[in-house]
């Protein structure tokens, strides 16, 4: 097996590119199928965690100013940039959550499924803010699309938090929204565990926290945020 030294950390996206940090530790990302370790997550906190939200809260008036119609088109030519690396995005899933590659390509259809039904969708929720969506490993693009489509739709930017676990699906999903149009900015994704989740609740600028995943996760998601006298949104 590879020294871990020799492994890539994955990146974090912020402000519409990559965006590499020195992070104070990092976790092994294993192929749960092989037990290799295929690449490191850094463990961000609060100091990576302001910097994203306050990138989010840049772009949050240009985004805000488009029309829901033009919010939609974007996600929408998302979507069709995603169709184009369906096999890509299932791989990664299948790799890092332990998925069969048949559940992998089916929850990639899901999540292209989520990407178009914003095409002539009203907003579902109240939008014009940051919002931070913490994910879990189990379901790591459509999960989060589940969250993140909704908000941006609204007029909301967005910074997402995936599982430690299964972190590549997101960052290749940011990638795509820079391709597909979106300004810097309006999607970001922040690496961490815990104390990443503290550093988005400490940030000023969020104005609202979502989760997707595992209830028992939540509780600890939903217990962080209090302690920030912040509430987990449904």
């Amino acid at each position: 097996m590879k020294d871990t030294d020799d492994i890539l950390a994955v990146p974090l996206w912020i402000n519409g590119h990559a965006f590499l940090t020195m992070a104070p530790a990092f976790f092994d990302v294993r192929d749960p199928r092989s037990g290799l370790i295929r690449r490191r997550t850094p463990l961000c906190g609060a100091s990576q965690a302001a910097t994203a939200v306050d990138a989010a809260a840049a772009a949050l008036p240009a985004w805000l100013a488009l029309s829901a119609g033009e919010r939609a088109a974007l996600l929408a030519t998302l979507a069709d940039a995603l169709a184009g690396y369906g096999s890509h995005f299932a791989g990664l899933i299948a790799e890092e959550s332990g998925q069969e590659d048949a559940l992998a390509a089916t929850e990639v259809a899901t999540a292209l499924q989520l990407l178009r039904s914003a095409a002539g969708a009203a907003p579902a929720i109240a939008g014009g803010c940051v919002v931070g969506i913490v994910c879990d490993h189990q379901a790591p693009l459509a999960g989060l699309l589940q969250r993140a489509v909704p908000a941006l739709l609204a007029g909301s930017t967005v910074v997402a938090k995936p599982s430690p676990k299964a972190p590549s699906a997101a960052v290749a999903l940011a990638e795509l929204t820079a391709r597909s149009g979106f300004p810097a900015g309006a999607f970001n994704v922040l690496h961490g565990d815990l104390d990443a989740v503290e550093g988005l609740c400490a940030a000023p600028a969020l104005g609202r926290l979502l989760f997707a995943g595992d209830a028992v996760l939540a509780r600890r998601v939903a217990e962080i945020a209090g302690r920030h006298g912040r509430q987990l949104a449904d």
